[in-house]
C-alpha cells in the first residue's frame, strides 16, 4: 500500500530552495533513506513529509498518520525522564484506542497501550522488535548516546501505530557496528508494515534501503538487503517534544 506519493516536491523561501524536484513513493513494509550532505534539507523535505512543514512546489499524497523519532531541535529526549518515563508518557498522552480505529492500529501498539499501567516499557520495547538489545529503563534523557537517542524514538514513534514514522541524522554520532544496528532496526519496523523514512549523510553498501541523494540529479536506486548477521545495537528511547519553529534551512 502506498503511503506517500511526492511529486516534484519543493519548498522555496526568500533566501532560496530549500530543496526542490523530490520525487518519492513510500509504501508499507519498505525503508527509504533521504541522503546528502548538510545544508541540503533533508530535516526540512522530512517534516514536510511527515505533514509537520510545508511546501511551496509540487503535490504531496499521505495514507494515514506519521510520527517523528529523533529530530534534534523538533523531537529529543526530554533530559529530566528516564527512558521508562518517556515510554509511560506517551502512552498516558495517547490514551486508549477507540473502538472504532482498532482494526488500523498495530497489534503491537494496541498492547502496548492496554498494559501501560504495568508492563509499558516492556511491551514498548517488544512491539518495537528491539528486545535482542539491551534498554535500561532509569536512564534519564540527558545520558542516553546518539544511537540510544534515535532507538527511542523509533520506539515511541511506534506506539501510536501511525502508517509512517520518519527520523532524522540516524548516522550521527555512531561507528559502523551502531549504523548497522540503527539500520536493522528501521528494517524490523518496515517488517511490522510501516512506511519508514530516515535521513543520513550516506547509506553504507549492504544495507536494504532505497536511497534518495538529495541535492543531485540521480535516480532513487535499491541497496542490497540487510545481511542476516547486521549485529543489533543496545536500544535508547526519545520522548518527542514538539518544537514552535523550525528554521527554514535544516541538514
Amino acid at each position: 500500500m502506498k503511503i506517500v506519493e511526492a511529486s516534484g516536491l519543493g519548498l522555496r523561501t526568500r533566501r532560496g530552495w530549500v530543496y526542490r524536484d523530490v520525487d518519492l513513493t513510500a509504501e508499507t513494509g519498505e525503508v527509504h533513506a533521504v541522503t546528502g550532505p548538510p545544508g541540503s534539507g533533508r530535516t526540512s523535505l522530512l517534516l514536510t513529509l511527515a505533514g509537520r512543514f510545508p511546501h511551496s512546489e509540487g503535490q504531496l499524497r499521505r495514507r494515514g498518520s506519521a510520527a517523528l523519532g529523533q529530530i534534534a531541535g523538533v523531537h529529543e529526549p526530554d533530559p529530566t525522564l528516564t527512558v521508562a518515563e518517556h515510554i509511560q508518557e506517551r502512552l498516558l498522552l495517547l490514551g486508549p484506542v477507540p473502538r472504532r480505529r482498532r482494526q488500523l492500529v498495530p497489534v503491537a501498539a494496541l498492547r502496548a497501550r492496554r498494559a501501560y499501567r504495568r508492563d509499558a516499557f516492556a511491551t514498548a520495547i517488544a512491539g518495537a522488535g528491539f528486545t535482542d538489545a539491551p534498554f535500561d529503563p532509569d536512564r534519564y534523557g540527558r545520558d542516553l548516546t546518539p544511537v540510544e537517542r534515535q532507538l527511542l524514538g523509533l520506539v515511541l514513534a511506534s506506539l501510536s501505530g501511525p502508517s509512517l514514522i520518519v527520523a532524522d541524522d540516524v548516522d550521527a554520532g555512531s561507528d559502523a557496528p551502531e549504523r548497522a544496528g540503527i539500520w536493522a532496526a528501521l528494517a524490523r519496523l518496515a517488517d511490522q508494515g510501516y512506511a519508514v523514512i530516515a535521513s543520513a549523510r550516506a547509506v553504507e553498501p549492504g544495507f536494504g534501503a532505497i536511497v534518495h541523494r538529495i541535492g543531485a540529479p540521480a535516480r532513487p536506486t535499491r541497496a542490497e538487503p540487510i545481511p542476516p548477521t547486521a549485529a543489533p545495537v543496545a536500544p535508547g528511547v526519545v520522548e518527542p517534544r514538539a518544537a514552535a519553529e523550525r528554521s527554514e534551512v535544516n541538514a
